[in-house]
């Protein structure tokens, strides 16, 4: 079995990166799968005009898996734009893609709406996802549930592919881990750079606790009663605990734990958690990183060129000289 993720370095992870995709992902690495890990540095430059800081960023992502527990040796990542075959198929794609499918992704209208420039690349960005996933038949592609509609849309275009040349193309299925499938922000809303509403999730100290200290809260006071499942505090704060940990957390808040304390818990369980991967990160050198990315290229690499040789076959391009 194949599983295949994407992560934008489109600016510093965060807590909702870390919980809702790298964690359960990196979960999945099994000698039963095969699994890549692609950096989405094309997809970013849908929102990232600032070349220096998509060039840091790209790196960033890399010293920031291999911090939280990645392991290149039995898995696989790669730039995106490093592996040309990701456009080239992105086009043929394109070409049997009806516009009508693209006009109903419901994450285009909400990044537009949100202010983000309604570019051609922006509206056919499911088509180059499609690409991304197709391009190493994966079977199982992890994803937010703001991403499921990608995925099935992966399928369409897939089977139109599929009807239209003949069987090529694997029909990759979503999975969604309920339980984390939309890790809150500070404001409440789900955990997002555009958002403004992040948890840095190897920021300075500092940076942190002043992130976690603005969480918003409703106005009661310090010792009254509060509903935890109503609670920002609360629902991140369980990402760290076990479930008996989760339930004596819970009893805490209906007997009246004030929001400033409960912040501070949520701050030490968060350097608890992330102590050691800090501690990782800040011994990897820009070499590591280096050799870690050429080796995924390569493997990558080969794959996809084999992928595009049939591709190329079916629709009567060339092939490789």
């Amino acid at each position: 079995m194949r599983v295949l993720s994407g992560i934008q370095p489109s600016g510093q992870l965060h807590w909702g990166n870390y919980f809702g995709s790298m964690k359960p992902n990196l979960d999945l690495v099994s000698p039963q799968c095969e699994n890549f890990f692609f950096i989405a540095d094309l997809h970013a430059l849908t929102s990232l005009r600032d070349h220096k800081a998509l060039e840091a960023a790209r790196r960033e992502i890399v010293r920031d898996y291999l911090a939280v527990g990645f392991d290149p040796d039995r898995a696989i990542i790669y730039e995106q734009s490093a592996i040309p075959e990701h456009t080239e198929l992105q086009w043929i794609l394109a070409t049997i893609t009806p516009m009508g499918l693209l006009e109903r992704a419901v994450s285009y209208k909400d990044k537009v709406q949100r202010g983000l420039p309604a570019t051609a690349g922006l509206f056919t960005y499911p088509v180059l996802m499609a690409a991304d996933i197709l391009l190493y038949q994966a079977d199982v592609v992890p994803v937010g549930s703001d991403q499921k509609q990608h995925v099935e849309m992966t399928r369409d275009i897939a089977t139109k592919f599929n009807n239209a040349y003949g069987k090529t193309f694997a029909l990759p299925e979503p999975r969604i881990y309920e339980t984390v499938a939309v890790v809150p922000g500070t404001d409440g809303q789900k955990m997002s750079k555009s958002y403004g509403n992040t948890i840095p999730l190897f920021g300075d100290e500092k940076i942190i606790r002043k992130a976690i200290m603005g969480i918003v809260t409703d106005s009661k006071g310090a010792a009254a009663s509060k509903n935890p499942d109503a609670c920002t505090i609360f629902k991140l704060h369980s990402l760290f605990l076990t479930k008996g940990e989760i339930a004596a957390l819970a009893d805490a808040y209906r007997h009246g734990l004030s929001y400033g304390d409960a912040k501070k818990r949520l701050f030490d369980a968060a350097m608890d958690f992330f102590g050691p991967m800090r501690k990782r990160r800040s011994e990897l050198k820009d070499a590591d990183v280096r050799a870690v990315l050429a080796k995924g290229t390569r493997k990558a690499g080969r794959i996809a060129s084999a992928t595009m040789e049939q591709v190329r076959a079916c629709v009567g391009l060339r092939k490789s000289y």
